[in-house]
C-alpha cells in the first residue's frame, strides 16, 4: 500500500505540473495574441507622417477627382433634362406667357370680369391724413415719424 500511494502521489504531481505548463502556456499565448492585436491597433492608427510634398499630391489627385465627379454629375443632369430654365428665363424668352393664364381661363370657359368703375372714383373713399400727427412732416427727418 505503501509503495501505491507513493506511485499515485507521484504521477499526481507531474500531472499537476503538466496542467501548470499549459495553462501557462495558453496564458502566454493569450498575452501574446492581445499584444499583436494591440500592435495591429497601433498601426492602424499610425499612418504616413504628412509633409508638404504629400499634402500637395494628395490635393492634387482631390481636386481631379472632384472634377471628375462634377463633370459626370453635369453630364447627368443633361441627359436626364434637368437643365430647366427659371421661371424669369422663362418669362424673358417667350412673351406669350404673359397672357397665357388668361388665355388659359378663357379656353376653359371661366372668364373674368372686372368692374373698372369701382376703381375710378376716388372722392367717395375716406382718407384720414390726421393719424400721424399735426406735427408729422414726411420730408422733414426730424419729424414725428417715430411715435
Amino acid at each position: 500500500m505503501v509503495m501505491i500511494f507513493t506511485l499515485v502521489t507521484a504521477v499526481q504531481e507531474k500531472l499537476n505540473e503538466i496542467v501548470d505548463q499549459i495553462k501557462t502556456r495558453r496564458e502566454e499565448e493569450k498575452k501574446q495574441k492581445e499584444k499583436e492585436a494591440e500592435e495591429a491597433e497601433k498601426q492602424l492608427f499610425h499612418g504616413t507622417p504628412v509633409t508638404i510634398e504629400n499634402f500637395l499630391s494628395w490635393k492634387a489627385k482631390f481636386d481631379a477627382e472632384l472634377l471628375e465627379i462634377k463633370k459626370k454629375r453635369m453630364k447627368e443632369e443633361e441627359q436626364a433634362g434637368k437643365n430647366k430654365l427659371s421661371g424669369k428665363q422663362l418669362f424673358e424668352t417667350d412673351h406669350n406667357l404673359d397672357t397665357s393664364d388668361i388665355q388659359f381661363l378663357e379656353d376653359a370657359g371661366n372668364s373674368v370680369e372686372v368692374d373698372e368703375s369701382l376703381f375710378q372714383e376716388m372722392d367717395d373713399v375716406e382718407l384720414d391724413d390726421d393719424e400721424d400727427g399735426p406735427d408729422c412732416n414726411p420730408a422733414d427727418p426730424d419729424s414725428d415719424l417715430t411715435d
